[in-house]
């Protein structure tokens, strides 16, 4: 659309194809995250000086005629002039839209004034090296068979892991950024945080029984991910450590559309689940100021047999395989345009997610006879119900700038069965079957004011925000262990937080090729007090071609409600305690722990050369300390009169270190419009517990993802996908403080072939094979005796999808 408005003003030529989900320069991010509407964005937030738009950050000077396509850049590199062609004929679509009492004028001298134009310093922070982003397109192109994870792992600095490195529920695999863990990956869904994980309890390894929160937004409902990594994701408080994805969906349309989706994968394998799925979208006006945006979903990805394992591995019955989930989803978004410069917009959804059990158990070699029971009967254990209703208001108040409002409410309920919670038979089904429910309710209000300033001849976008967050749970089944003789609960299985929270940030153009982005956000936590993290990030483009990003910044991850809970007991029974202690150790819940800390850094190279070639190049090195964690033989000595009390505690030093890099290669047609080779790298130097030497989590040495697309006409595509990992290595040292001689697992590689078929104007089709190869892997165990081997890598499956829309 942008190309075609800037040939229809201006006879100029602009690229047609830009891809951004296997990395690239800069530009390309920014040009695709773009929203050409002429209307107040839900992601973007624009300050209008007469007819003025900001694009991605860019601080932009214009000047249009109707014989010429001509820009000139505050950053008067960042954008080649067939790009600067795109954005000129998209702020004369606006202009044409938003001046209708001055068309007259317009008509008549074909001039628009001059006009500056600045970004956010969320919009520039979106612009570095360590930023990925998925548009609908690649989701058309490559669709996940449930799990948005499934395609978010293919971008650089990401890799699904278990969260912690002691292969328990290693199948329940979460996005992992730069190797900080999934429990440092904060999920958001339009720019608004979404914890329905937390409401799965925290096992004394650190893991928890969930899948994390990636699967809450359908793939046909999503417009774009964006996938951020490093010192950008600081500015989102806790949590974000390691990175930040935020799924945005589709918004709103101007006119009535709809479209149904339909999906089926079957595996080679018959041990393997099938996944079956349809879903829809709708959306349109409803008056002049009103319009909506509906989506649904029904998904079933069935479990893996109970056996699938067997015959890997030593212990009493063969690892679980992977489990099944059911999805139910329904969402709906009114739109309120209550003036041309106020936008209000409610929003309120359902989803369900239910297991399909296939014996997953915790610490047990074997299972219990009603575990294989309900193995044998694929039940459902473990449900999560998830409802959020939000509202937001985007504002433009002329000089003093522009604003955006957000207030959601969420709640999980999680219904599982009731379990073990002390010695050998923890995560154990009771006999006969009773049932938990856990609570967690969630409560989220933040404000953004975005004000351009002059300083001298230096323009400014300054930042200042606002937010409240509140978790309160509420979860007896963990309370199941009694403490020791001495200690008494309060009671009361509900525990919660509150947090407080002002941030500013100033995207400061200090040259026409340097910027610099400062930001600096305080959080207030009831019961671990202040915390400050500084950000400083910058981009200074060298030339037409080169460009050179950098950033540091502190993040932090406050204690969780499971941590920090002195009524959340685990009992060993003597045979869990570390070598050397004979007694019976008891692990509480620590009030007094320090939130975690890390110091990101990281500095980047982009080049390009404008006629399809793109690379870039960042390393990364993070200082994380004061991991939680309840590692009972490096703990701090227990005390206790006939039995040892051990509590969650802070680690010590941690170093997370890496080099990520992209490489586009065109090969036929005008930029590669006809074939093109898109490829990403990380490679891992080092993700260890300086002082035990322990692994944060078991991820690959390196990890390579390569594209070869092939546009072959207006009807057909067509792509081949790899992807190589490196060896994984395991934990050495046990739970108890044993050595363990467990093998890593060595490098492989995965091949995927895929077409799609524009049948019509309305009909669509995408058929592929994943894992060409028939690339098998198993797990040998449930806990740490598995080593590196701890999830399956399903083999060789075809899809078919097929989609109509109106």
């Amino acid at each position: 659309m942008m190309g075609a408005a800037c040939a229809r003003l201006h006879g100029c030529h602009a690229p047609s194809r830009l891809r951004l989900g296997h990395g690239g320069h800069p530009l390309r991010r920014s040009l695709i995250a773009t929203n050409s509407k002429d209307e107040i964005s839900n992601n973007s937030y624009y300050h209008y000086t007469n007819i003025s738009r900001f694009i991605n950050g860019t601080f932009l000077t214009v000047t249009m005629n109707p014989s010429s396509c001509h820009a000139r850049l505050f950053r008067r590199h960042l954008i080649a002039s067939a790009a600067a062609c795109t954005l000129l004929g998209m702020s004369a679509h606006v202009a044409a839209q938003s001046t209708d009492s001055e068309s007259a004028d317009a008509d008549a001298d074909y001039q628009l004034q001059e006009i500056t134009i600045s970004g956010t310093a969320e919009e520039q922070l979106k612009q570095a090296v360590g930023v990925s982003t998925i548009t609908k397109e690649d989701i058309e192109r490559r669709p996940p068979a449930n799990d948005l994870s499934e395609l978010i792992r293919t971008m650089p600095g990401v890799n699904l892991s278990g969260a912690s490195s002691t292969g328990a529920f290693g199948n329940q695999r979460q996005i992992d950024l730069r190797g900080m863990g999934p429990e440092n990956t904060l999920i958001l869904i339009d720019g608004k945080p979404v914890q329905s994980r937390n409401s799965s309890m925290m096992r004394r390894s650190g893991e928890r029984n969930t899948r994390g929160d990636s699967n809450w937004v359908p793939a046909n409902a999503v417009e774009r991910i964006e996938v951020l990594r490093g010192p950008a994701a600081a500015r989102y408080g806790s949590g974000a450590a390691g990175g930040v994805i935020n799924i945005i969906t589709k918004r709103p349309t101007k006119k009535l559309e709809g479209e149904v989706t339909t999906y089926f994968r079957l595996p080679e394998d018959g041990d393997e689940g099938d996944t079956r799925r349809a879903g829809f979208n709708l959306s349109g006006p409803l008056s002049e100021t009103f319009s909506f945006r509906v989506y649904g979903n029904v998904a079933k990805t069935d479990r893996d047999a109970v056996d699938i394992n067997a015959g890997h591995g030593s212990q009493a019955a063969p690892a679980a395989g992977r489990e099944g989930v059911r999805n139910r989803d329904i969402n709906g978004l009114l739109r309120w345009d209550l003036t041309p410069d106020q936008v209000l917009e409610f929003e309120a959804g359902v989803s369900r997610q239910g297991n399909i059990y296939s014996g997953e158990r915790f610490v047990q070699a074997d299972l219990n006879p009603i575990q294989r029971q309900m193995a044998d009967q694929g039940a459902e254990t473990n449900r999560m119900l998830r409802r959020n209703v939000g509202i937001t208001h985007r504002g433009r108040w002329g000089r003093w700038g522009d604003s955006r409002l957000i207030y959601q409410y969420e709640e999980t309920d999680r219904r599982y069965v009731n379990e073990g919670a002390a010695g050998s038979v923890e995560g154990g089904f009771t006999d006969p079957i009773t049932w938990n429910n856990s609570n967690l309710k969630n409560h989220f209000l933040n404000g953004e004011l975005y004000m351009p300033l002059t300083t001298g001849a230096v323009g400014h976008m300054l930042t200042v925000g606002a937010e409240y967050r509140r978790e309160q749970l509420r979860d007896p089944g963990s309370q199941n262990a009694n403490p020791p003789a001495g200690f008494e609960r309060s009671g009361n299985p509900e525990i919660s937080a509150d947090t407080w929270a002002l941030y500013l940030e100033d995207n400061i153009a200090l040259t026409d090729a340097l910027v610099v982005t400062p930001g600096l956000r305080l959080d207030h936590h009831d019961k671990f007090g202040n915390n400050w993290s500084p950000s400083l990030n910058a981009t200074y483009q060298l030339n037409e071609q080169w460009a050179i990003n950098g950033g540091v910044a502190r993040a932090f991850k406050a204690p969780n409600l499971y941590q920090s809970n002195p009524d959340y007991w685990y009992y060993t029974r003597g045979n869990g305690c570390p070598i050397g202690v004979d007694r019976n150790c008891y692990i509480q819940g620590n009030p007094d722990l320090d939130p975690e800390t890390s110091i990101n850094k990281e500095i980047g190279l982009s080049w390009t050369n404008h006629q399809g070639w793109d690379a870039t190049v960042a390393v990364f090195d993070n200082d994380y300390k004061n991991k939680i964690v309840a590692d009972m033989p490096f703990a701090p000595p227990p005390v206790g009169d006939g039995y040892n009390r051990y509590q969650w505690f802070n680690a010590g030093k941690a170093k997370v270190r890496g080099l990520e890099g992209s490489l586009n290669v065109p090969l036929l047609g005008e930029h590669g419009e006809t074939l093109k080779l898109f490829n990403n790298l990380t490679v891992m130097d080092q993700n260890k517990n300086k002082d035990t030497g322990q692994p944060l989590s078991i991820i690959p040495k390196y990890t390579l993802n390569s594209t070869l697309d092939w546009r072959i006409n207006r009807a057909w595509s067509a792509e081949l996908s790899a992807t190589l990992y490196g060896k994984q290595k395991p934990r050495t040292i046990g739970a108890r403080g044993q050595e363990l001689t467990t093998e890593g697992r060595g490098s492989y590689a995965l091949f995927g072939l895929r077409a799609n078929w524009q049948i019509s104007r309305n009909l669509r089709a995408g058929f592929g094979v994943e894992n060409l190869a028939d690339k098998r892997l198993y797990r040998t165990a449930n806990a740490e005796a598995a080593g590196a081997a701890t999830y399956n890598e399903p083999g060789r499956a075809y899809y078919i999808t097929l989609t109509g829309s109106f």
